[in-house]
């Protein structure tokens, strides 16, 4: 059974709702803040996947070390389904502020130890033992965020912007994108390859540490949203799972194909730079502009679709731009593979982005619209970690081992359309929202 009621019963739907303007516009700012610290890291982290793949995991084949690299990207994810059901769940009992607090501490000290570990050369196995360690706490943190934060948004909206408010999730993660990329193109102009190779690499880690303190203070000063009627501090996270697999078992079995298809792309939009250089053969400048660019059309065209989905309804701005994404997939990275260059690299990954980002903004709506308050948070923090984990965290590792044992740089372009087809199957099942009140 499904949580959601009318808006003509008698529901309260938000304890925010007396809260004035001001308090719900900063609370706003602070989700989406630390919500793109913490993704900027993550991001980062794919771009210099090469070159931190050279720091770290030396080895006489260079396709060998980019793979250690992008595998211990995967890494990361391992702990993403522990950190969305211990934090997802925690946000469920005793608040979404504490959560969200937990968790961007959490990423400042994963962030410290990427950023100031010495390399192999210089400390030997304690170099990549370390970086592990920092992305299994990356991991945890980043798996319980997007539960607790994108419950905050969807219960801070006034009526009628659920779906602009909870768009900013996917938009703040493509404005950690747009940060970490305009660093890189930055950094790849600036820099020459041995000074990005010895310590160029370093300086967006460094920069995204100094602006921790700053989402910490915001975060603290938020106000709650979880209120106390309905809060569960007294109760387990056993608990809390147990009544989301009791009572929502259906929804969540919509949700994983929906977010499934949402993270393959998304994963694969940040892989651009990557494939840019070691596929494509481009300079590393325009490669990792490839993923600014992917970032910026996030940004813009996830608010776009969060109003639009309130507009015209929830499934509509589902289903529409992910068939789109399924059918430009194959010719759009057939014409980046047979006319490599500025255009077709940047016009393709554009293109890929903009429709991705709008199915999965519209999709970020739906699946907390479908739990109620008391399961909302661990619901959807368990569901996208355990996504994440399995196809995110896979994905680059996946593309880059099939591209080297097939030679067929179309790869990406196939396990884009196979998952779309999919999730446009688990959207048509989907009820539409966007008439319906939270419920308690």
């Amino acid at each position: 059974m499904t949580a959601i009621t009318y808006l003509g019963e008698a529901r309260a739907e938000a304890p925010v709702a007396a809260a004035d303007e001001a308090a719900r516009r900063r609370g706003v700012v602070a989700a989406v803040i630390g919500n793109t610290l913490e993704f900027y890291d993550f991001t980062t982290y794919a771009f210099f996947a090469v070159t931190i793949g050279r720091t770290f995991f030396p080895a006489g084949d260079p396709w060998v070390s980019l793979l250690a690299s992008v595998a211990t990207f995967g890494i990361g994810f391992v702990t993403r389904p522990i950190g969305g059901v211990v934090i997802g769940a925690y946000a469920d009992r005793a608040g979404r502020k504490p959560a969200m607090m937990l968790t961007i501490a959490l990423m400042a000290v994963g962030m410290l130890m990427l950023a100031l570990t010495p390399g192999y050369a210089t400390i030997g196995m304690a170099a990549p033992i370390l970086v592990v360690i920092g992305r299994l706490i990356q991991g945890f943190a980043l798996g319980g965020e997007v539960g607790p934060s994108t419950a905050y948004l969807i219960e801070s909206a006034p009526p009628g912007k659920r779906g602009l408010y909870a768009s900013w999730q996917i938009a703040s993660q493509g404005l950690a994108t747009l940060c970490a990329g305009t660093i890189g193109v930055v950094l790849a102009l600036g820099l020459s390859p041995d000074q990005m190779q010895a310590w160029g690499w370093r300086i967006p880690f460094l920069l995204g540490l100094l602006i921790i303190p700053v989402g910490i203070y915001i975060r603290r000063v938020m106000p709650e949203t979880a209120g106390e009627s309905t809060g569960h501090a007294e109760a387990s996270t056993g608990a809390v799972l147990a009544r989301l697999l009791r009572d929502h078992g259906r929804t969540l079995a919509l949700v994983v194909p929906i977010l499934l298809c949402g993270t393959v792309s998304t994963y694969v939009g940040n892989y651009m730079t990557t494939y840019a250089i070691t596929t494509l053969k481009l300079p590393a400048g325009l490669s990792i502009a490839a993923t600014a660019v992917v970032g910026a059309c996030i940004l813009v065209f996830s608010v776009l679709a969060g109003r639009l989905a309130d507009r015209y309804g929830r499934r509509l701005v589902m289903i529409v731009p992910r068939v789109l994404l399924l059918l430009s997939a194959y010719p759009a990275f057939l014409l980046m593979t047979q006319a490599p260059g500025p255009a077709t690299l940047l016009g393709m990954s554009a293109l890929l982005a903009t429709f991705s980002a709008m199915s999965a903004a519209a999709s970020l709506v739906v699946i907390p619209e479908l739990l109620p308050r008391s399961v909302r948070s661990a619901g959807l923090s368990v569901a996208y970690a355990f996504v994440v984990t399995v196809f995110g965290g896979t994905t680059q590792l996946v593309v880059t081992w099939l591209i080297g044992v097939t030679g067929d740089p179309l790869a990406p372009a196939w396990y884009v359309i196979a998952t779309s087809v999919v999730g446009v199957a688990a959207m048509l099942a989907t009820p539409e929202t966007k008439a319906m009140a939270l419920a308690a």
